[in-house]
């Protein structure tokens, strides 16, 4: 006899219309147990991506908080994929909105057949699972309930403005993956980046503005304001940097600047082309091993003026091309030892080597950097890889 009736009633979207946050893990529950599921309940990734968080509901019971590392609710969220125990009471299902990686939800069943069960069941927790994901992602702007679970420690004012003015941090599309990363997650100041994809084109930039704290989050926002600005008025590349340039120097005078890269990827033919004002050059990986330092032009940091000229390359299915800021590769050890490029390299290299998608790649990256100083990061650290496998091909393969 099957475990849920032949066409689930309900729809968790619908009940969920009205709703508040506060009501999404008792609704997810409900509609598990019109599955054949003996509960479920939502545990969203801390900002660091190392704890996951159970989300409460009255009356429900009292869960702890699961690492990432070691467990197979961390497994499910680091692999993309579900994951059963032992005894088939429990399957743990990845919550992903699009790519971007939001936690698990943990399904707990009278036991049977486990992974063994049939794939209709799978269909319909996958299914209920997304739409639990939706919930989270538009019921947040309503209300403070998944925040308050996300979060181990107080954030920052200028950490809250960051976080604010970043995009999701993981985008793909068929052929295409941008995922990136930032560090300290509580306290990050002047780093942010940004993209936007359209039928043709991607266009990613990483910023890294001068000085600390709300400050240097105050430089960072009027970057990425005015780079959002000229990328919705479709301004060609150069135009782009021009304008970014001329609005940080009209606004905060020549003593402000902000280092950045700037580029443009064609979805189609790969070709890739970039501005580098006084940031650290990219690195492009081919076959997990990095095989040039796009160096380009090379101009002084947005605010300034001369920000430099466009270079150009032509990628292969498959290239990465690593963005970072200089928190990263000058993390420093308590003996004095720089994190630098090669173990960045290395690191990333090895992760994508080993099957790891973009995103799991730039999570072990930003705790190899925190372990690297020993969880006390002196400046930002923020990545981001840009994965292009060419049109027409697999976009994650896990």
């Amino acid at each position: 006899m099957a475990l849920y009736p032949p066409e689930p009633t309900g729809d968790l979207l619908a009940d969920a219309q009205f709703a508040v946050p506060d009501d999404v893990p008792g609704l997810l529950a409900e509609h598990a147990r019109r599955l054949g599921a003996l509960d479920a309940a939502i545990f969203l990734v801390d900002y660091e991506q190392r704890v996951l968080t159970p989300l409460p509901r009255p009356g429900g019971p009292d869960r702890q908080a699961v690492a990432v590392e070691g467990t197979l609710a961390g497994r499910a969220f680091s692999t993309m994929d579900v994951q059963w125990n032992g005894d088939g009471t429990l399957l743990w299902v990845p919550m992903m909105d699009g790519n971007e990686r939001l936690g698990v939800v943990g399904f707990e069943l009278a036991g049977g057949a486990g992974p063994d069960r049939d794939g209709r069941f799978l269909d319909l927790v996958r299914k209920l699972t997304a739409q639990a994901a939706e919930l989270v992602v538009t019921k947040a702007a309503y209300g403070d309930f998944f925040e308050l679970h996300r979060r181990l420690q107080s954030m920052s004012v200028a950490s809250e403005l960051a976080w604010q003015l970043l995009p999701p941090r993981t985008f793909g599309c068929d052929g295409l993956v941008i995922s990136g990363a930032l560090a300290p997650a509580y306290d990050v100041g002047g780093d942010s980046f940004d993209y936007g994809v359209d039928a043709g084109t991607a266009r990613i930039a990483v910023f890294d503005a001068m000085g600390h704290g709300l400050e240097a989050g105050l430089l960072a926002t009027v970057a990425v304001a005015a780079y959002r600005n000229c990328r919705r008025r479709r301004l060609k590349l150069s135009e782009t940097v021009v304008f970014v340039d001329e609005t940080i120097q009209v606004r905060f005078g020549p003593e402000r600047f902000v280092t950045a890269v700037l580029a443009e990827l064609d979805l189609a033919s790969g070709r890739f082309c970039w501005y580098r004002c006084g940031h650290p050059a990219p690195l492009l990986l081919r076959g997990s091993k990095v095989v040039k330092t796009l160096w380009g032009d090379g101009g002084q940091p947005l605010g300034l003026g001369s920000p430099g000229e466009e270079a150009e390359e032509s990628l292969e299915p498959g290239d990465q091309v690593v963005f970072f800021t200089d928190g990263v590769t000058e993390a420093r050890a308590p003996d004095g030892t720089f994190f630098g490029t090669d173990r960045l390299a290395d690191l990333v290299g090895r992760a994508s080597a080993g099957g790891n998608p973009p995103p799991e790649t730039l999570r072990r990256l930003v705790h190899s950097i925190l372990d690297h100083q020993a969880g006390d990061l002196q400046d930002d650290a923020t990545a981001v890889l840009v994965e292009w496998k060419g049109q027409g091909r697999p976009l994650l393969e896990v």
